[in-house]
C-alpha cells in the first residue's frame, strides 16, 4: 500500500464521506484517491486497507488520469473577478466583486525563488491595518475563498489568499480532481514556508500594521493553519476551521492565540479534538476551541450542501471577536 502522510490519509478518508453521503460520484471519488496515490493499482490498495473501499474499485490496469484533462473548463470557471455575486453562495455574509468601500486585486510576491499568486482585499484607503492570511481548501484558491478574504476585507483587514498551487500553474490550470493530490504531494512544509512568505509580503505593505497579522483556514487549510500556528511566531493569531490537528509534540511551540472550529458530527476531525485541547491546556499557550452543534465537516462553506447558515454565521462572529482580542 502507498505510505501516506497526514493530509494524504485525511483527504482520503473526507472524500470517502462525501462519497458515502451522495456529496460526490463513484467515478470521482476514484479519481481523487489515484491523484493522491500515484496510480489506480495504488488508489485500489489504499482504500482496501483504509477500509474507505467502494462497492466497486478501479482496475489495477485502468490508466492515470492526466491532471491537465479539464485545464480548459477550470481556466473558464476561474474567471470570477468581475464584478457580482459568488457563483452558489448561500451566506448573507458573502460580499460580492467589485462592492464600493473594497480594493481587490490578483497579486504576486517571491517565496522560495519563484512567485506566488494570491488573491488581495482591502478597505479603501491608506491607514495601515490589520491583516489576515487566508489558507484554502483542497479545492484550491476558488470564488469562494475569494469571498472570504473579502468578508474579512470588509470587517477592516488586510486579506492575502495566496494560491497554493502556484508553482503547478496555478488552481485554474488543473484538473479539479488532481488538485487536492497536487497539494499533498507539495508538501504542508512548502505550504506553511509560502505563507511564511506571504506574512513577510504583509509587513512590506504600507496599508498593513505589520505587527498585527493573523490566519485563517478551512478543512485542508485548516490543518496548514495549524501547522503555521506551530512554526511562524509572528503571528498574532489563527482560527482554524476543522483542520487536522499539528504534531502534538508541536503544541508547546505555538506563539499566537489559537482558535479552533469543530463540527459536532465530523467525527473524523472532531473526534480527535480532545488529545488536541489537553496538549494545549499542558501549556500556557492562548486558545480557545469550540464545537457547533448539529453540523458536520465544511459548514461554513455557503457554496457547498453541508453549509448551515447559523451556525456558519456564529463561527465567523466567533473568529473575528477572537481576532478582535488578541490582533
Amino acid at each position: 500500500m502507498t505510505q501516506l502522510g497526514k493530509f494524504e490519509k485525511y483527504l482520503v478518508e473526507e472524500f470517502f464521506d462525501d462519497y458515502r453521503a451522495g456529496d460526490m460520484s463513484h467515478g470521482t471519488f476514484i479519481r481523487r484517491v489515484a491523484f493522491i496515490t500515484g496510480s489506480m493499482a495504488a488508489a485500489s490498495s489504499t482504500m482496501l486497507q483504509l477500509g474507505c473501499a467502494p462497492h466497486e474499485v478501479p482496475r489495477s490496469t485502468d490508466p492515470m488520469p492526466s491532471p491537465m484533462a479539464s485545464s480548459a473548463r477550470l481556466a473558464g470557471e476561474a474567471t470570477t473577478a468581475a464584478a457580482g455575486p459568488v457563483p452558489g453562495a448561500k451566506s448573507p455574509l458573502s460580499v460580492p466583486e467589485g462592492v464600493s468601500g473594497l480594493v481587490t486585486a490578483t497579486v504576486r510576491f517571491p517565496a522560495g525563488g519563484t512567485g506566488i499568486s494570491a488573491y488581495l482585499a482591502r478597505p479603501e484607503g491608506a491607514d495601515a491595518g490589520p491583516a489576515v492570511l487566508v489558507c484554502h481548501e483542497n479545492r484550491g484558491l476558488t470564488p469562494h475563498i475569494q469571498d472570504v478574504a473579502r468578508r474579512f476585507a470588509k470587517a477592516g483587514y488586510v486579506a492575502l489568499a495566496p494560491d497554493l498551487l502556484s508553482r503547478e500553474g496555478g488552481t485554474p490550470g488543473v484538473d479539479a480532481d488532481a488538485v487536492p493530490g497536487a497539494l499533498t504531494r507539495a508538501g504542508a512544509e512548502r505550504h506553511v514556508s509560502d505563507f511564511s512568505a506571504g506574512f513577510d509580503y504583509l509587513r512590506s505593505l504600507d496599508f498593513v500594521d505589520g505587527e498585527r497579522i493573523a490566519m485563517n483556514g478551512y478543512c485542508f487549510g485548516g490543518g496548514i493553519t495549524w501547522q503555521a500556528a506551530t512554526e511562524i511566531p509572528r503571528l498574532k493569531a489563527t482560527a482554524a476551521f476543522y483542520g487536522p490537528a499539528p504534531e502534538l509534540e508541536k503544541v508547546p511551540f505555538i506563539k499566537p492565540a489559537v482558535f479552533g472550529v469543530y463540527a459536532e458530527l465530523d467525527q473524523r476531525i472532531t473526534g480527535a479534538m480532545p488529545a488536541l485541547r489537553d496538549a494545549l491546556a499542558a501549556t500556557d499557550v492562548r486558545h480557545k476551541l469550540t464545537v457547533y452543534p448539529g453540523v458536520d465537516h465544511a459548514f461554513h462553506n455557503d457554496t457547498s450542501e453541508r453549509y448551515n447558515e447559523a451556525q456558519a454565521t456564529a463561527a465567523w462572529q466567533d473568529t473575528l471577536a477572537w481576532f478582535g482580542e488578541y490582533v
